[in-house]
This record gives structure tokens, C-alpha cells and sequence, in this order.
């Protein structure tokens, strides 16, 4: 395979050398110009050298995979940011994601509930915002799991008050509790993946 006999003196060269097919050298020249540079974006944004190197692999990863798309209307540099910061904040979303609904815990002497966040670790707009796509959520369930998960979750009633309220077994309470779980979780997980 050919081989760059010199080094790339900048980002038109190298993005000459994908277009003639030259890939390999290419992209080796690529991660070992721009390596650094991505992954002090990633860590500024995740502030975890792990997540950081992570996402500097995705972003070489998909920046190989659409080198062929790459309108030269930036510079490769500015591009690769763009890729950087996009994946950084994904990760984030994931991870506020994790935070905000453990989905549930299923210890043995642990009910299964949702944990939402302390106001205070988010400001007015995204609480707001968050808050609405909860009530969103809620509101797109069943008649019976919605009313099971507000008597439970807001009103901080046991299985055996709401049992005795609603005339059901503890057993199917439960089960309308879980399964109001797993949907406002699915729905806040796509919600927060936007």
C-alpha cells in the first residue's frame, strides 16, 4: 500500500489524501495531529479521563467513517470540535439521564421507585422543562398505572393504603407501579437523548 513518503504540511493536504484513496496513512496522520486537541475538548466538557478518551475514539471513529462528506467549508480542526463537543454532550445527557431516573431500584428491601433530582442541582429552565415532559410522560400512561404512581410517588402512600383505596391487591399494585416505571423512564431516556 502507498505509503506518504512526506509529512502532511496541513488539513488540504491530508483531506487530498483521503480523497485519493490514501486512507490509512491518512487517518494515521489525522488522530496523531488532532488526538490531543479532542480529547482536552471531551474532558472539559465530561471532566472524566476515561468518558474523554472514549469519546476521542467515537469522534475519530466517525470522523474516518464521513471523511468522504466533508465539505471543506471548515477547517478540519473546527470540524473535529464540532464532532467533539456533539458526543461530549450526548454522553452528558446520558449520564443527567442515570442521575435523574435510576429507573428503579429492585434491592430486596427497597421498593422500586424513580429519584428525581434536588432542584437545586438544575437551573429554572431545564427543572421547567424536565417537569413538563414528566407530566407529559405521566399523563400518557394508563388510567390505572398513572393513578398507582401518583398515590405512590407523589402522594407517598403505601401499597396497603392504596390497596385499601383502590380496592386491588398489593401484588397488582406493584406490577402497576413497575410497569409505570419502566414507561416514564423510556420516555424521559428518549426525551433526554434529543
Amino acid at each position: 500500500m502507498f505509503q506518504l513518503a512526506i509529512k502532511l504540511q496541513d488539513d488540504r493536504e491530508l483531506i487530498e489524501e483521503f480523497e485519493k484513496g490514501n486512507t490509512e496513512q491518512a487517518a494515521v496522520e489525522l488522530v496523531r495531529r488532532y488526538k490531543n486537541f479532542v480529547y482536552f475538548v471531551a474532558l472539559r466538557y465530561v471532566k472524566n479521563y476515561d468518558d474523554a478518551e472514549d469519546i476521542t475514539q467515537e469522534v475519530f471513529i466517525e470522523a474516518l467513517d464521513k471523511m468522504k462528506y466533508f465539505r471543506k467549508e471548515s477547517s478540519l480542526k473546527t470540524w473535529l470540535y464540532r464532532i467533539a463537543v456533539n458526543k461530549s454532550k450526548n454522553m452528558l445527557r446520558k449520564q443527567k439521564l442515570v442521575n435523574l431516573i435510576p429507573f428503579y431500584r429492585d434491592d430486596e428491601d427497597e421498593e422500586r421507585q424513580l429519584d428525581f433530582p434536588d432542584p437545586s442541582q438544575s437551573n429554572q429552565l431545564e427543572r421547567k422543562e424536565l417537569e413538563e415532559k414528566l407530566i407529559e410522560a405521566i399523563s400518557s400512561l394508563p388510567e390505572k398505572q398513572r393513578e398507582v404512581f401518583s398515590l405512590r410517588y407523589f402522594e407517598k402512600m403505601s401499597f396497603n393504603e392504596i390497596s385499601n383505596l383502590l380496592g386491588t391487591s398489593v401484588g397488582g399494585l406493584k406490577a402497576n407501579y413497575f410497569h409505570a416505571i419502566r414507561k416514564i423512564a423510556s420516555l424521559m431516556k428518549e426525551y433526554l437523548e434529543e
